[in-house]
């Protein structure tokens, strides 16, 4: 369900004022569907459930804004960004071209010290496949992580902090879908063999190759998210209901959809 880049970039899991705070608490929420996509945020409740007084947390929201994961609508307020079929299939499109684009990259100009990220990053990810086989869901958050890890060992050696950039946003927001998705209860997707033969291709810098493979790891993953989306209830709905009601709950998903 994001190092090393020459240019500075903010990690969000690494606050460092109480903006910073609000700002990943709620970026970690929106993404895992604990705060529903379209519904209203209250700068009262929010401010209360969060534990932040109004400034900060409207630093908070101001940036993501930014991120495109809340939409300021004036002076009605903010919304967390909604979703659609639409939004997923551009998004799909462009996070392609940028991932393979920096996967190209990356294995045009990856040195040792990328490959034993890399072969660390699959070796962790193939761990954390077979610990959520063998047990279910409650291996699920370090499968995310480490299939987010992967994904971004592939490309770290793209030289090009903007292409970084983009698809750690890009993934983001990928994920904030997949997590959604969960809802339907559909048969998990094995993403298994296609980690494997990605990792085989990009190691024996079979540039092509690793290309084609990810673009199908990519399509495969969105067209199973689709499907999934068209069978959950209220998906795409935008409403003036509060997102937050009562207390907050831990994001959790119930399966690995890749």
């Amino acid at each position: 369900m994001l190092e090393h880049e020459p240019m500075a970039h903010a990690d969000p899991s690494v606050p460092k004022t109480l903006a910073d705070s609000a700002y990943a608490a709620i970026r970690t929420d929106i993404i895992a569907g604990v705060l529903r996509a379209g519904c209203k945020l209250r700068l009262e409740s929010v401010s209360r459930q969060y534990q932040v007084s109004m400034s900060p947390l409207r630093e908070a929201l101001s940036r993501l804004v930014s991120d495109t994961l809340v939409v300021s609508r004036g002076q009605r307020g903010f919304w967390v960004a909604p979703l659609s079929l639409e939004e997923l299939d551009d998004l799909t499109r462009v996070r392609g071209l940028v991932e393979i684009e920096a996967l190209q990259l990356s294995l045009q100009n990856g040195d040792q010290q990328w490959e034993e990220r890399v072969r660390l990053a699959f070796s962790e990810l193939c761990q954390a496949e077979e610990r959520f086989r063998k047990h279910g869901n409650r291996h699920v958050k370090a499968w995310e992580l480490a299939n987010q890890q992967f994904h971004e060992a592939l490309v770290s050696a793209c030289q090009s902090p903007w292409l970084i950039r983009l698809q750690r946003q890009l993934y983001a927001q990928s994920e904030r879908y997949r997590r959604v998705s969960l809802q339907a209860h559909s048969p998990v997707r094995c993403v298994h063999d296609e980690h494997v033969a990605l990792f085989e291709a990009a190691m024996a810098r079979q540039v092509l190759k690793a290309s084609r493979i990810a673009d199908l790891h990519l399509r495969n993953t969105a067209l199973t998210v689709r499907d999934n989306l068209s069978k959950v209830a209220g998906f795409g709905v935008t409403s003036d209901t509060p997102c937050i009601s009562g207390t907050r709950s831990a994001g959790r998903s119930t399966a690995v959809a890749g």
